[in-house]
């Protein structure tokens, strides 16, 4: 990356969402070294979503936890805003962790405090179909529950930034309401651009926009609207944002997972591609395996393409890495 640009080099570059899916076993290196090559500062790595068992985050947390350090010495785990700039001067990549829906407290509202002692940073309420907490957005959308108004608060509380995506409407807002600190959606793109159910509307946009929050633009093809994921696309999407609010609620966070990108560039001419489990990902809205998400690589060229939309080098400083930053450090404690 000798050629990168400038602005890239110098500014914060945070990632608030990987599409890679962590396990107890697999090796951590071949996951994490496209970040380090990008020269990522600060990447949240999805330990949990609500297919699985929710045992399942913290034994994979405690795995990252007690392998990171040897098997991948160029990370650091972070649990303040201070620490993830010091390992920027570090050269180091910053690691915490996100959960996407709510299983993973399986009813406990104490389990909040507890994986923010483990270094979860964010928590998703669902992912894409109900739970104890609220509505995902392939759901019929009930809205947010008691529980998960319980939950709210106490992630308020505890310091955890609550994340939208893969959320119903009805339950969105009802958090955006109720939460007193910025709220998030990690890896949505405006649904006006794109219709598809992932996508948020203009109304989520703004209300985020209200509580101090971001909208993380998805490098997902099917959520930019492309046969193939582009910078230019994102940026796009970046720019719909930033007019709609300002360019201090738009952040980049990818959903970028290397093997997922592997299988598809090795099936690129097949187009009977794989349908995914329809209990999560409905048949008839897009999704496929493997699927095509821009390459953490490219983001170098993302700031190319956001300087071609008119963004200047103090947005597009934002937009990589100054905003998700503010936002954590208002809600981290």
């Amino acid at each position: 990356m000798d050629g990168t640009h400038t602005l890239y080099r110098e500014s914060l570059i945070w990632d608030d969402h990987c599409g890679f899916t962590a396990t107890v076993d697999g090796p951590l290196d071949p996951l994490l070294q496209p970040w380090r090559e990008a020269r990522v500062d600060y990447l949240s790595v999805n330990v949990y979503y609500d297919l699985q068992p929710w045992t399942e985050a913290a034994r994979i947390i405690a795995a990252f936890r007690s392998r990171l350090p040897e098997e991948a010495p160029y990370c650091r785990l972070v649990s303040t805003v201070d620490e993830v700039n010091r390992a920027k001067v570090e050269g180091k990549l910053a690691i915490a962790f996100d959960i996407e829906g709510m299983n993973a407290l399986n009813g406990q509202l104490e389990m909040v405090q507890r994986y923010y002692e483990l270094g979860v940073r964010q928590m998703a309420i669902a992912y894409n179909r109900n739970n104890l907490a609220g509505s995902g957005c392939h759901d019929e959308d009930t809205g947010l529950t008691g529980f998960g108004r319980q939950v709210v608060e106490e992630m308020n509380q505890v310091g955890m930034v609550i994340d939208c995506s893969h959320t119903g409407y009805r339950t969105t807002m009802a958090i955006m309401e109720r939460s007193t600190h910025p709220v998030i959606f990690s890896h949505s793109n405006p649904r006006s651009l794109v219709e598809h159910g992932r996508n948020v509307t203009d109304e989520q946009i703004k209300e985020c926009a209200n509580t101090g929050g971001v909208v993380g633009i998805s490098g997902v093809n099917l959520l930019l609207g492309e046969e193939e994921a582009t910078p230019t696309a994102v940026a796009q999407h970046a720019e719909y944002v930033a007019q709609l609010t300002s360019p201090e609620h738009v952040g980049i966070s990818l959903d970028f997972d290397p093997e997922e990108e592997r299988q598809y560039q090795e099936n690129a001419s097949n187009t009977l591609m794989e349908e995914r489990d329809d209990t999560y990902w409905p048949k008839g809205t897009g999704y496929g395996r493997p699927a095509q998400t821009l390459s953490v690589s490219r983001l170098p060229d993302v700031v190319n393409a956001l300087e071609d939309v008119g963004f200047d080098s103090d947005d597009i400083g934002a937009i990589l890495g100054g905003n998700f930053r503010r936002v954590a450090k208002q809600v981290w404690k």
